[in-house]
C-alpha cells in the first residue's frame, strides 16, 4: 500500500541523529552534445566545487541545467525537452557523466531529440537503458536554487509548494511518482467532470487514486518540513537565518492529529460529495494541490514576505543549506549535488565567505556560477574554477 511505503511520521525525523558514514556523489566528467549552446562540451572535474564565472549569456547556467536534468522533473528552467537542442544542430541532444560515489563508478546519460518521443527523456545507467530519470536517485541527487526563486516568497502558492516538494523528492525519490499519479488523477477526474461523464467507477477510481497518492505527498511534506526545522543553524550571528515553517492545507492539518487511512477515507468523501462543485469550478476545490509554505524569520518572528530582499535571500538559502544537512543526516546518505545558480551575485563578502566555508563543511559537491571569478576569491583552492565565453570553457589556473 502506498502509504505503508511512502509515508513517515515526523517522529522518525530523531533517529537522523545517529549518522551514518556519508556517501558522496563526484562528477569526475561531463559532457555535453548538441545542448543549448554548446556543440561539445567536455569538462574533465577532480572532485572539488566547480565554479563557473562568466558574463551574462555565456553558457554558465546550461551547464547546471544540464545535470539538473538527471533528476525529476523539466531541470532548473523548467523547460520543455524541444528547447534543449542547440540551434544549428541535428535536432537531437545528449548530456553524459561518469559519476564517483566512493568505491563505486558509474556512467550515465541522459538525451532526447525532436525526431521521436519528443516528452521523453532516454535515459541509460552503464550502458543499458533506464526507465526514466528516477533511476538516477541511486547514484544521483539534485538540490538546485536559482535567480528565479528569489521572489518564492512573493509569487503564489503554487511557486513554494513545488520549491518544497523538490526538496521532498531529493530526501525520497519516489514522492516524485507519487506528485505525479496525484496530479494525473487530478487531470482525468476533473475532464471526466467537465464532461458529465456518468462513468461512476471510473470517476471513483480516480479518487481513490487521488486521496492515496495526495494524502502521501502531504506526509512527504510534513516530514520535510520537520527535517528543515531541525537541520537550521540557530546561532545568534549565523549569516543564513534559521526559519519557522508551517504548512496551510487542510490534508497536512488533519494529519497532525489522525492516523493517515482516515484521512484518506475523509479526503475520498470529501471528494465525491465535492464533484458537483468540482465540476463549476473547474477545478478540484480540496486537496494538496492548494496547500502553502509559509517561512517565517525566526529571530525577527516576520514572515518572509514582509522581509527585505536581502532578508528574503538569506532565508531562501538557509533553507537550501537545511536541506542539505537533512539529508547528510539520513541513515541511508542520500548522494546530494548542489547546483547554486548566481549564488553570489546579492551577498556581501562576510555571507559569501561563510557560505563557501558552509558548503565545505557540508562535503558535498556543488557548481556555482557567477559574473565575475572574484565573487568566488574566499574558496582560494578548495574550489575548480572555470571561465566561461561564447560557450567556450577553460580552466582557470
Amino acid at each position: 500500500m502506498l502509504r505503508e511505503s511512502a509515508i513517515r511520521k515526523m517522529d522518525d525525523d530523531a533517529a537522523w541523529t545517529d549518522v551514518a558514514p556519508r556517501q558522496r556523489a563526484r562528477f569526475r566528467r561531463l559532457t555535453l552534445s548538441d545542448f543549448r549552446c554548446y556543440e561539445r562540451l567536455e569538462l574533465d572535474l577532480d572532485g572539488r566545487p566547480v565554479a563557473l564565472s562568466g558574463p551574462n549569456g555565456a553558457g554558465k547556467t546550461n551547464i547546471l541545467e544540464a545535470i539538473s536534468l538527471f533528476g525529476p522533473g523539466r531541470g532548473i528552467r523548467n523547460a520543455r525537452l524541444d528547447e534543449l537542442p542547440r540551434l544549428d544542430g541535428a535536432g537531437g541532444w545528449a548530456v553524459s557523466a561518469r559519476l564517483d560515489a566512493g568505491d563505486d563508478e558509474r556512467a550515465i546519460g541522459v538525451g532526447g531529440g525532436v525526431d521521436r518521443d519528443v516528452d521523453r527523456r532516454r535515459c541509460r545507467i552503464d550502458g543499458a537503458t533506464a526507465p526514466g530519470p528516477s533511476a538516477f536517485a541511486d547514484c544521483l541527487r539534485l538540490i538546485w536554487l536559482t535567480p528565479a526563486q528569489d521572489r518564492l516568497f512573493m509569487e503564489g502558492a503554487g511557486e513554494r509548494r513545488r520549491f518544497l516538494d523538490r526538496m521532498a523528492m531529493a530526501l525520497d525519490p519516489a514522492m516524485a511518482r507519487v506528485s505525479s499519479s496525484y496530479e494525473t488523477a487530478m487531470r482525468q477526474r476533473q475532464r471526466l467532470l467537465d464532461e458529465r461523464s456518468r462513468d461512476e467507477a471510473f470517476i471513483a477510481a480516480l479518487e481513490l487514486q487521488m486521496a492515496e497518492n495526495g494524502v502521501a505527498l502531504a506526509a512527504a511534506r510534513r516530514d520535510m518540513a520537520g527535517a528543515l526545522v531541525a537541520a537550521a543553524v540557530e546561532d545568534e550571528g549565523a549569516a543564513f537565518p534559521a526559519a519557522d515553517i508551517a504548512l496551510e492545507g487542510a490534508i497536512e492539518a488533519a494529519l497532525a492529529y489522525q492516523p493517515a487511512a482516515e484521512v484518506e477515507e475523509e479526503f475520498l468523501a470529501r471528494l465525491k460529495s465535492n464533484r458537483r462543485a468540482d465540476a463549476e469550478a473547474g477545478r478540484a476545490l480540496v486537496g494538496p494541490h492548494r496547500s502553502d509554505l509559509l517561512v517565517t524569520h525566526r529571530a525577527k518572528g516576520r514572515p518572509a514576505r514582509l522581509c527585505s530582499t536581502g532578508e528574503q535571500k538569506a532565508l531562501l538559502i538557509g533553507l537550501v543549506l537545511a536541506n542539505a544537512r537533512a539529508l547528510s543526516l539520513k541513515p541511508d546518505g542520500a548522494p546530494l549535488v548542489l547546483l547554486l545558480d548566481e549564488i553570489a551575485a546579492h551577498l556581501d563578502e562576510a555571507r559569501r565567505a561563510a557560505l563557501f566555508d558552509i558548503l565545505d563543511d557540508l562535503d558535498f559537491q556543488c557548481f556555482m556560477t557567477g559574473t565575475d571569478a572574484s565573487l568566488f576569491d574566499a574558496w582560494r583552492t578548495r574550489a575548480q574554477a572555470f571561465n566561461v565565453s561564447n560557450g567556450v570553457v577553460c580552466e582557470i589556473g
